[in-house]
């Protein structure tokens, strides 16, 4: 049984108590404490890595993943469409959570990805009323002369200011021959953007900005930049590292359940905290429905079979979950071509590193990854209208207005359907991958450089719950990659396209050894043959979204529009899992605004005695 008296160092009760330390529940911490009056307590099941070098050194990535103090490091059921293999999932488990672990890929929204959200149900959510946030959560810096030489930088708006935030965003150094290659490939075929991302619509090869810090050449993460040694100082708040919680506490007296705290687990010692205001879920999109299952909120049918009162029924919970499917083709690069495979050699990691540590000069204080934006595209390039519509005939889009958004997206010609990227290295793909540097590490004796086709707008929904009623078992995750058959019909003509940007003639193709090696040893000329390499090559890019959807409830919705949980008092969930659709590119920095506005919400609803 719990004890009725918090842990040593806790007060008995604080106004909010915040739920996982990760992208959202940091700046949660930050903008709510800036009421004096108000306590929060901060609770992360992970450590604080904000001074660990292989947390803050861009280019090692690889090194946390797997381990234990870092990553939680889901594995999802087998894949049917997929040969069945079990796809990994790369999760921070640490303060800062997975914005300390990602690869810092900074990419803004479309804005359309996010007017659908208020398409479906959220009138309140369209891109407008989060632009103000995607603006203020980061500083980002301009990019260099060479920088916008080498990546075709001239639709850099460097006049307005995108933002004063906390998160330093820049563009960096060290581009070079593969992203020039990249962008006049692009160009050739009419496909270099001409409009800056950050304004909601781009179209064609752009290059992204990262989330590291200009001055240090150090990972920025919300750790590190919302939580400051400033903020951490200040009285009204109480951070807690390795700290579980168990599930969430609620008064059920009345006529609606009210959250009244919650359960926590340090080290063996089980405990309660109250919340006098509210209880904040950042738990992101594979536990914060974890943590509301093991506290009665789900599907009747899922807490009985795990012996779990039921408070709020609500079989929504833990479903509509999205990812972004990435499929991952390597390519052997001529003698010469610059990879990152040349990391397999102890010394030349060890060079970059002393490099890197005498004056932060080198690659492992810098990203050099490439992406663009297309419409539907295959083999023939951009897919015409009418192809797109045959595509789509006979299918019902009328059950489910997120489903007809999608669509939508996907038939529009100035919107993205895909998102490609130009990784420096080769990349591998297991059938039982150990975790995700399993897929990173270099195997292969050769060269690689590696094309990822990402889906930006699936179709396809998976699920993720509780496997017992132990909250430290891992929940059960899946992704179902494809089981909408429409995701594998734009995958395969997605994977088509690549093969019009590693021609013999073009600029990228002739960087590459075409007599070489392929990852998998397939040409995409073909739809089917195309499809097998779906099969053989898509992971996840870490981007589960949408278990808690921000929906009607009657249309599968679990929180409301100010992300009250629906059925409950005093309860909300920012993170991840609240988004309606997934939106377009890497999803960090729709995270961090959410969780901007998201703080303000809280605001107004405390001010107003809405609490």
């Amino acid at each position: 049984m719990a004890s009725a008296v918090p842990l040593a160092g806790l007060e008995k009760s604080y106004d909010y108590i915040i739920v996982g330390g990760g992208t959202a529940g940091c700046v949660l911490a930050n903008r709510l404490t800036e009421d004096k009056d108000v306590r929060v307590l901060l609770l992360e099941a992970g450590g604080d890595k904000t001074t660990d070098p292989l947390v803050l050194t861009p280019g090692l990535v690889p090194a946390v993943y797997g381990k234990d103090e870092y990553d939680w490091n889901f594995q999802s059921v087998p894949q049917s469409t997929l040969n069945n293999r079990i796809i990994n999932q790369a999760r921070g488990k640490m303060l800062g959570g997975s914005s300390a672990l990602n690869f810092m890929m900074l990419v803004y929204p479309s804005k359309a990805s996010i007017d659908a959200w208020a398409a479906v149900g959220n009138p309140n959510w369209n891109y407008e009323a989060l632009k103000p946030y995607l603006k203020k959560f980061a500083t980002v810096d301009v990019p260099s002369a060479s920088t916008k030489d080498i990546c075709a930088l001239t639709y850099n708006n460097d006049m307005v200011a995108y933002g004063d935030g906390p998160l330093k965003v820049s563009f960096g150094e060290g581009y070079g021959v593969t992203n020039k290659g990249w962008f006049d490939t692009f160009a050739s075929l009419d496909l270099l953007s001409k409009t800056d991302a950050r304004d909601g619509q781009a179209l064609g090869a752009f290059q992204n900005a990262s989330s590291i810090d200009p001055a240090t050449k150090t990972r920025s993460f919300s750790a590190v930049t919302y939580l400051t040694a400033e903020v951490r100082a200040r009285e009204n708040l109480k951070i807690l590292t390795n700290t579980h919680v168990n599930k969430v506490l609620f008064d059920t007296t009345g006529s609606e359940p009210v959250a009244t705290g919650v359960e926590i687990n340090v080290n063996g010692t089980v405990s309660q905290v109250s919340a006098n205001l509210e209880v904040i879920l950042s738990a992101g999109a594979l536990q914060s429905p974890q943590i509301l299952e093991l506290s009665g909120v789900g599907g009747k049918e899922i807490l009985a079979q795990h012996d779990i009162p039921v408070v709020i029924e609500n079989p929504a919970v833990g479903e509509g979950m999205q990812d972004h499917p990435i499929v991952c083709q390597s390519f052997e690069v001529n003698e010469g071509t610059p990879s990152g495979d040349v990391l397999r050699d102890p010394a030349v990691l060890q060079a970059l590193l002393d490099m890197y540590t005498a004056d932060r000069s080198g690659p492992m204080g810098q990203l050099t990854i490439s992406v663009a934006y297309t419409p539907l595209v295959n083999k023939t390039g951009v897919v015409s209208d009418e192809c797109v519509q045959e595509l789509f005939a006979g299918r019902d889009f009328s059950s489910d207005p997120a489903r007809a958004a999608v669509r939508d997206i996907v038939a529009n010609p100035n919107e993205p359907t895909f998102q490609y990227i130009l990784f420096p290295t080769q990349v591998h793909v297991a059938d039982k991958p150990e975790n995700m540097a399993t897929h990173l590490i270099p195997v292969e004796p050769e060269n690689f450089l590696t094309i990822m086709t990402i889906l930006n707008s699936p179709f396809s929904r998976g699920s993720v719950h509780i496997a017992s009623s132990d909250p430290a078992a891992a929940p059960v995750w899946d992704p179902k990659f494809n089981h909408d058959e429409l995701d594998m019909e734009l995958l395969a003509r997605g994977v088509q396209f690549v093969e019009n940007l590693v021609a013999p003639d073009t600029a990228m193709g002739k960087l590459l050894n075409q007599t070489g090696r392929r990852l998998p040893q397939l040409r995409g000329d073909d739809l089917e043959t195309a499809k097998e390499i779906v099969r053989q090559r898509q992971i996840s890019v870490f981007h589960v979204s949408g278990s808690c959807a921000m929906r009607p409830r009657e249309e599968g919705g679990v929180v409301n529009e100010r992300l009250q949980v629906y059925g409950a008092k005093k309860l909300r969930v920012v993170d991840a899992s609240i988004f309606p659709l997934e939106p377009a590119g890497n999803i960090q920095a729709v995270v961090y605004s959410v969780a901007e506005r998201a703080a303000d919400l809280i605001k107004e609803d405390r001010k107003a005695g809405k609490v």
